[in-house]
């Protein structure tokens, strides 16, 4: 066993994008559990692509497998079903936000208690974590992960309550930040979503029976029909009589993550009753309104910059065209080890389409610019590949603040927007105009209300720094001038 500092996996430096986050799905007393669960899985695999999980219970005994890599290669055999038999199953697709990248903490989590097994899987951060574990630890709790989501099981092994939803949400109640959880019992599958809405939650039927998901693009895969979302702060409880719901927190206004829409959710999903698609066409939309410029083409940095670039062509008038294509078969992580293959690898997952670009003012649209690392990459290409003019723009507003809800956004200083002017940004990634989605804008493409200082409708907080909950894990880090991020384990993972 070696001793190893604990830190977040490694990006590589080719991926500007934020982080994803992660999927959840569940199923109640359905055929093939198991093999519906991968399936689900399958269509969330954009949410988290490191790791992947499957939980499920046959009656009489819980099986599980958990695995690195992607739901396709773990989840693929044709004995998957022998594998994890029964007919009650939950799983998860992750990227660590919380604990590391090791399959000590992949989900979902199975624990032993008094009244039987329950295995939990969680998408989002919980910013009392810390607190929590510290407070655990001290009380002679033993952690054989660094993942937020063991707290949640230990709060609900621990409760004094009797029944097994009681300690569920006595659980709840003590833990903080942004989450959507499924979990499962020997007789009950469980959907959650935190107080404020701010991670996904559906919930669906499959031929009478109920399903859990992040994303209606899971029921879509499995031919479920959508029922409802999760209501904020809601608890839905699945056992044999049925579906129950239960809110046992005081109403709050809810305040949905809206870089869902940006970037996170699948286009052909609906998210809290808006289609992402049509969502992200309007935001180019608006940006046409709000940020054109004379070009000849438009053309979108794949693929999440689809949707955007249709709108703002179709706003400007302007041919929309496929100037950059994106190479799908390229191992998800592909780090190199010098600057000269970097460069290489970055036209191994992008290429550019020279008869289109070519002589041609050309505006670039993107979903989002983080560092601008990838942009820059982007630019250059396009410039070499012919184009006479490059203008950039980002279908969402400036990021400049990170979040701890669940995406793994860079430090403040690492933001580009967060320290530097757009005129700066427009040098820095040598582009001829630069411009973004303005927060009115983006409020705007939602169909809602205009933004409501004093009430955020939405969660925004990596535009305009306003978080919609205490950060009592910082907090108390920045009182004691400590690192945010801290050692948790000294146990590497081979």
């Amino acid at each position: 066993m070696s001793t190893h500092e604990w830190s977040p996996p490694q990006r590589d430096p080719l991926d500007d994008s934020p982080r994803l986050e992660c999927g959840v799905f569940g199923v109640f007393d359905t055929a093939e559990a198991a093999g519906l669960t991968a399936i689900g899985l399958h269509a969330l695999q954009h949410r988290g692509q490191e790791a992947c999980g499957i939980a499920c219970f046959d009656g009489q005994r819980f099986h599980t497998e958990r695995h690195m890599g992607h739901v396709g290669e773990a989840f693929g055999g044709v004995d998957l079903t022998e594998r994890l038999p029964g007919r009650f199953a939950i799983g998860h697709t992750r990227y660590s936000t919380a604990g590391g990248s090791f399959i000590r903490n992949v989900q979902p989590m199975f624990a032993d208690m008094e009244a039987g097994g329950v295995a939990l899987a969680h998408n989002g951060n919980l910013t009392n974590f810390l607190t929590l574990r510290d407070q655990l630890v001290a009380n002679g709790v033993i952690f054989q992960s660094t993942s937020d989501s063991e707290v949640i099981l230990h709060l609900i092994a621990r409760s004094r309550k009797i029944r097994f939803v009681d300690r569920f949400i006595d659980a709840l109640s003590q833990i903080e930040g942004g989450y959507a959880l499924v979990a499962l019992t020997n007789k009950k599958l469980i959907g959650v979503r935190d107080p404020l809405g701010i991670r996904p939650l559906v919930l669906g039927d499959l031929d009478g029976k109920p399903i859990l998901a992040s994303e209606t693009c899971a029921l879509d895969i499995i031919g479920a029909k959508f029922v409802r979302d999760i209501e904020h702060g809601e608890m839905v409880v699945i056992d044999a009589g049925g579906v129950q719901s239960v809110k046992p927190f005081p109403a709050k206004q809810a305040r949905p993550c809206i870089f869902e829409y940006v970037y996170f959710a699948r286009p052909d999903s609906v998210v809290n009753g808006r289609s992402v698609y049509d969502v992200r066409k309007r935001m180019g939309q608006r940006l046409a309104q709000e940020s054109g410029v004379e070009a000849d083409v438009v053309v979108p940095v794949p693929d999440s910059g689809v949707p955007a670039a249709l709108g703002f062509a179709q706003e400007a008038g302007l041919p929309f065209e496929m100037g950059i294509i994106r190479n799908h078969y390229v191992g998800r992580t592909f780090i190199q080890p010098t600057q000269a293959t970097r460069e290489s690898s970055v036209r191994m997952k992008l290429s550019p389409n020279r008869s289109v670009l070519a002589g041609k003012r050309v505006m670039l649209i993107d979903d989002s610019i983080v560092r601008g690392t990838n942009s820059v990459r982007v630019v250059r290409m396009v410039r070499e590949a012919g184009a006479a003019e490059v203008h950039l723009r980002s279908a969402s507003p400036p990021i400049k603040w990170p979040d701890f809800y669940g995406i793994d956004m860079p430090d403040r200083e690492k933001l580009l927007a967060a320290n530097h002017s757009v005129e700066e940004i427009a040098k820095i990634l040598d582009v001829d105009s630069m411009g973004y989605l303005s927060v009115e804008g983006l409020y705007w493409a939602m169909d809602a209300a205009p933004r409501d200082p004093a009430c955020p409708q939405f969660t925004d907080h990596y535009f305009t720094g306003d978080y919609p909950t205490r950060l009592l894990d910082r907090e108390i880090a920045e009182g004691r001038n400590e690192a945010s991020e801290r050692q948790l384990s000294f146990l590497v993972d081979a």
